[in-house]
Order: structure tokens, then sequence, then C-alpha cells
């Protein structure tokens, strides 16, 4: 039966590419006219996703794709062979928070679990207890919820939960009640934690002051606009709005309507709170105000501009201590919170060469900071009596991230992350000066993964730059040109792509292929003088710095083009979509899940507005021209031989609207005069790729890397032709 139903499959594709030639998108022209410049787009029309023929076609593409993809020989190897990784061990743990008496609140799930659970015990070695399962959320909607953000207060007496559904990102928030053991019966609505600077505790322990978005409908244009931080008291009825900052009531601030007004406490005892008009950018405004002055609308006073290029502080006192860019250097500096002196403040960490200063945490004598190299090792240093000394870690480590527990213990935690080995957390004791293993989840064995190589590498870009280049790959491959290679890239907002434990690309390698990781301009890795070099006019070197490591990988026989596949999501389809269509040439197969496709529309979209500040506006004329030069939709042309492409997209993605990936779809499909197949997948389920079940995750990467393979020619893969004829 299983010939018999190949051979049917391989007849029934043939048919289907044809089919998809002849399917092609409706198309209505629209011209516009920006600073003189006469644009036209051929696929306005599917911005419409209320229009039938638009819901028709992207259902159509969506069936078809699903019909190419999910019948892939061996696709079904990614699932079962992370789901075999799963169940080496016995649960995971994320999203761990200890409070000041010693209280962990963490997610915990077994591997045959959909959802992460919440649990928490008196000590590390107290008796761990389910707190809460989200499949008890709102039973009566049929609906799978995820915990997708927890936040406990001081004493570990009440914990905050978020849970969101089909990828939406937009939470309903709960409080439990530890003490009593239950959950307390308001419901809090039009929030996004996750993603909106969280919530923050009062000392009261009963308070905390979260942001609101007043607008959850993701078609609506109010989506995404005028949201405000508010105070909310435990008991009280959560419709009733207290704002602590908003546009409207703090109109000296000059808040814009897409702005993120939000506000926190640094510490348990600290005198101010803090205001960040924040968004889609790294440097912010920032404004402080008495805690005792938390509703009154004028008393909010600068602390510091985004000009003055500050990534993380902290506050000691009336000191303020952060991490600064300015005039291209990175250090820590310090100045008085009450008269602040950014102009010449007290340096107290210079510059250290060859390492960028990332982060910055208080401990009860000084702080602790880390660096990284390239984004790809890290270092961890503390700082006190005046003095920073580097701290030998307990394992080699890409990154590592930090908690503390309060600013009054000089103990800490720290999490270590790399693209070979399980991430591993271990506490710091400063009486002992040393650390000690204290995972919550046992770690898993993996034998197969010992013979997996790592190497880090530059590559010389087309100005002459050195560009960061992760390789992972079995040992003893050969150098030839026929190794599937598969690249990652991504180069927007000063995010760096980090180790961390990547076992689907470990099964790439397995399978006798080689990952790369490039980490190209707009990324963080060497701090904002990287980013800034692939930011608004400097954009085009995010995809020169890809396509310089693609020739490098080939020149130097790793590989070839007819061998090569690129994958990006997210802002990272800019840097994706023009390298392809700049060099078309260079790849056989390119993945883009949920991408900036369409830049050039982007501000038109429900968060397009807060992405003005990484990409640019249309409105201003310098801008406009960097936005149609990074825009892949724009740059497809007739007549041209494009690679193999699969395109995602989530019909709830509150980030990147799904008509941007439906209509560089649309546009390649006409234009392209290749054979290589074309596919658009729409999730309706889902959103931006995240907050879904791992089964739903896996079957997403399975999709990814039996497409890729596909592609690439590996044998394991071939029954399937999909060539358009």
């Amino acid at each position: 039966m299983r010939k018999i139903y190949l051979l049917l499959f391989i007849n029934s594709v043939s048919s289907l590419v044809i089919a998809q030639k002849t399917n092609l998108a409706p198309s209505v022209p629209v011209t516009d006219d920006y600073h003189g410049v006469k644009v036209v787009d051929e696929y306005r029309n599917l911005e419409n996703l209320k229009d039938p023929a638009t819901i028709d076609w992207m259902k159509s593409q969506t069936d078809y794709a699903n019909s190419i993809v999910k019948n892939i020989p061996n696709r079904q190897y990614y699932i079962t062979k992370r789901k075999e990784f799963d169940k080496r061990t016995s649960f995971f743990v994320n999203n761990i928070y200890v409070t000041a008496n010693d209280v962990y609140f963490y997610l915990k799930k077994t591997p045959d679990q959909s959802a992460a659970r919440l649990y928490y015990r008196k000590g590390f070695s107290g008796q761990e207890k389910e707190l809460y399962n989200p499949e008890n959320f709102l039973p009566e909607n049929n609906k799978q919820y995820q915990i997708n953000y927890i936040k406990p207060n001081y004493d570990g007496t009440k914990v905050v939960i978020a849970l969101t559904e089909g990828g939406k990102e937009i939470s309903n928030m709960i409080i439990y009640d530890v003490i009593s053991n239950r959950l307390l019966p308001h419901v809090i609505t039009n929030c996004w934690p996750s993603d909106g600077g969280g919530i923050s505790w009062l000392p009261d322990n009963n308070s905390f002051i979260y942001l609101h978005y007043p607008v959850t409908d993701q078609n609506s244009k109010l989506f995404l606009k005028d949201m405000i931080s508010v105070l909310y008291t435990i008991g009280e009825d959560p419709k009733k709005l207290r704002v602590v900052l908003s546009k409207e009531n703090n109109p000296d601030l000059k808040i814009n309507s897409e702005d993120f007004p939000i506000v926190n406490i640094p510490t348990r005892d600290s005198r101010y709170l803090i205001g960040r008009i924040s968004g889609a950018v790294r440097f912010k405004d920032t404004y402080y105000i008495k805690s005792s002055d938390i509703l009154k609308k004028d008393q909010w006073k600068i602390l510091f501009r985004k000009e003055d290029k500050i990534s993380s502080f902290i506050i000691k006192g009336d000191k303020i201590i952060y991490i600064s860019e300015k005039d291209e250097t990175n250090a820590i500096y310090s100045t008085s919170l009450m008269h602040p002196n950014f102009k010449t403040p007290e340096v107290i960490v210079s510059p250290i060469q060859d390492e960028t200063i990332k982060s910055l945490n208080s401990i009860k004598d000084g702080f602790i900071f880390t660096t990284t190299k390239n984004g790809v090792e890290a270092k961890l240093y503390t700082y006190k009596n005046n003095k920073a000394e580097s701290l030998k870690l307990p394992i080699p480590a890409g990154d590592i991230s930090v908690s503390t527990q309060s600013n009054q213990s000089n103990d800490f935690w720290i999490t270590c992350n790399g693209w070979k080995n399980d991430t591993e957390r271990f506490k710091y004791s400063s009486i002992a000066g040393k650390f000690t293993s204290e995972n919550l989840a046992p770690l898993a064995e993996f034998p197969e993964f010992k013979d997996i190589i790592v190497e880090e590498i530059t590559v010389k870009s087309h100005d002459g730059l050195d560009i960061p280049l992760s390789l992972i790959y079995k040992k003893g491959i050969e150098k030839n040109k026929r190794n599937p290679v598969i690249i990652d890239a991504y180069g927007a907002y000063a995010a760096i792509s980090s180790p961390y434990f990547a076992k689907t690309y470990i099964l790439w390698a397995l399978q006798g292929g080689i990952v790369a990781i490039a980490h190209v301009r707009g990324g963080g890795e060497k701090g904002e003088k990287w980013h800034e070099g692939g930011y608004k006019s400097t954009k085009p070197n995010s995809w020169k710095d890809l396509i310089s490591c693609t020739e490098y990988l080939i020149n130097e026989n790793y590989t070839s083009s007819d061998n090569v596949a690129i994958w990006g999501a997210s802002a990272g389809g800019i840097t994706m979509g023009r390298a392809m269509t700049e060099r078309p040439d260079l790849f056989k197969a390119v993945i883009i899940d949920a991408g900036v496709t369409n830049a050039l529309r982007m501000e038109i979209t429900p968060n397009g507005l807060n992405n003005v500040k990484e990409f640019g506006s249309s409105k201003v004329e310098s801008e406009f021209k960097a936005l149609l030069e990074m825009d892949a939709y724009q740059h497809v042309k007739k007549g041209i031989r494009y690679p193999s492409v699969l395109i995602t997209g989530g019909i709830n993605d509150p980030r990147v609207s799904p008509w941007m990936p439906t209509k560089y779809a649309a546009k390649l499909m006409a234009n392209s005069i290749s054979d290589n197949p074309i596919l658009l997948k729409i999730d309706y389920d889902g959103g931006h790729g995240g907050d879904i079940s791992l089964t739903r995750v896996y079957d997403n990467l399975a999709d990814t890397f039996a497409f890729a393979l596909w592609q690439l020619g590996h044998p394991d893969y071939q029954q399937v032709t999909g060539k358009n004829k």
C-alpha cells in the first residue's frame, strides 16, 4: 500500500504544480507616488484579508503547500527524533523566579503534556507543588491556552499568570493566591506582559503596574495604539483603570500613539519608579518619579534621553550605574540620580578589548555584568570595592543570563547555553566563592552528539569587515560541493543570535549537513555600531553579509549553490528576501517564516509605526529610499529563475501581518521562470510562531527541514518531484 500511495502522490504533485501556475493570485495594481517616485504594487488587493478572493487564494495555496510538505518522505524524522530526545528527560523547566524569601516559581512540562504548568517550592530542596494548569482556563471556550508569563510578588504569596491562545500573544492575566491555594476571581484582559515590559509588583505585595492595551482586535486601526501603564490593586475591578503613565495624562512627555509607556520599580525598597518610552527601539527616553507620587500626572522628571544610548542600568542609593554606547564607546558609567550628569559621568568600567558589555545586574555590594565576543563567547564579571573581576564560569558558555534574588544579597544564578550542550543553571555563593549546580530539571544524555563540531570563524564581507559565522557539523565531514548547508540569519533590532542548545540544527548535522549561523550587521553581536551597520540606510549590509558568508562556504568548498538553503524569520525576512532577490543564483532553497518581505508597507500595519524606529518611514524621503531598497517584494522581477521558496505566516500574527508573505508569494509565482516550487503556508491557528504547543512547533520545524533537504537533494527526501513544468 505504501508504494501505491507514493506513486499516486508523485503523479498528483505534478498536477498540483501545474495547477499552481494556472492559479495565480488575483492582481489589482495600485501606483503610489513617494517623493516623486512612482512605485507599482501589483498585489495591493491581497492586503484586504476580508476579501473572499484573497481568503480563497490564501487557503488554496495553504492546502497546496500542505499537500506537498506534509508528504515529503522522511519528514516525520524530525518530529520523531525531537520527541525521542524529549523523552530522555522526565520533564522540562523554564521561567524560573526565586523570591527574596527563597520561594521558587517555575513552569514545568512533561513530554506528554501539551502545555507547561505552574509549580512552586519553598527552597531549592523543598517539596514541589503544582499551582495551575492552563487547561483549566476558560474550558467552555474549547481552546488551548499557554502560560506565556509569570511573576510572583516579593514574598511569594501571590503570582500573576498570563495566558494566551492561538499564538495571538495578547493575554489574559489571572492571580493565584498561594496562601489560600486558590485563584482570585478577577481576570485582567487587554494585556501582553511577555512583550510589554512585564508587570512590576509594588512593595505592599498587593498591587502591581502593567501595560494596558485599549484595543486588542488585530484588524482594528487602533490596535497597538495609545497603550497606558496602569496600577492594579488585588480585589479591585480591573476595568477601572488607574493611570500611572500615558500619552493623555502626560502630554509634556510627548508620548506618541505607537509608544509603549512602560513603568517599573527597580527594587522593592526603591524610592522611585522608572518610566520608559519604549517600543521597537534599543535606547529609550527614560523618566523617574517618587513612588509616593505614583498617580500624579505632572511629577515625572527626565532621567536620560535615548541619545545617551543607555542600554541597561541599575539604581543604587542615589546613583545610577549604566552601560552606554554613546560616541561609539561601550563602557559602564555612574552619575548622581538627583543631579545627573550624562555628559561627563564617572567611568567605572572602561571598554574591554574584543568584548561587548551586554548586561548589568545589581547585588548587595556592587553589581554583576556580562560581556560577549562576537555574540558567541560569554564572560562574567563582578564589580565590588571599585574593582571589576572576571569570574571563571563553571562550564564554557556561548551565552549566559543572570538572575538575582534581591539587592540585599550577593548571591545570584547564571544560566549557561551553547550550541551543543544542554542548558545548565548554577548558583553562585558569595561566601563560598564558587558555583554549584542548581538544575530544576534533570539533564539528558545525548551520546550521538559527541562527534558534533562547533567552529566559530569570521568571514570578510563585501566591504572588508569581519562577519562572525558559526558552523555546526559532524566530525570527519569532507569538504565537497555536495554537502547540504542551511544558513540562518536575522540582523535587526540589535538582537544577538546567541548560542542555545540547537537540537534541530544538530539533527541536520547528523544527517550529513552543515548548519551556519551568520551574525550579520543589524544585530548586536558587536554592540551598537554593529546594529547601526544594518539599520535604515545601511540595511543592505545585512543581506550583503549573508551573501558574503554564502560565497565563502562555496569558495572554500564546503558546498555549492545547488546545496544551499537560507532560513530566516520576522525581520530576518528582509535579510533572506533581499539576499534571494539580489543573488537568486546563489541559493537553491529559501525559507521565510512570518517575514517582513514588503518593508515599504510595514508602516501601515498595526505594529508598523513602532517599526519605523528600526526601518524608517516612507514619509521621509531618505528613509523611503532605504525602505524601497530593503523591500524584497518590490525587487521581484519578471523573467528571473528564483530558488525554491517556502513562505509562512500566521493569521493571528500581531507583529507581521499575514498579507505580507502572501503578497510576496503571489509576486514570485507570477514572475519566476524557474521550475522550482513556491509554497505559501498560512497557519490559521497561529500567530508569529511563539506561544504554541511543542507538537505544533515540531510540526512546523519538520516542514522547514524536510522542504530544505528535499530541495537540496538529500537522498532520503527524494521520492517527491514537485517541479513546476
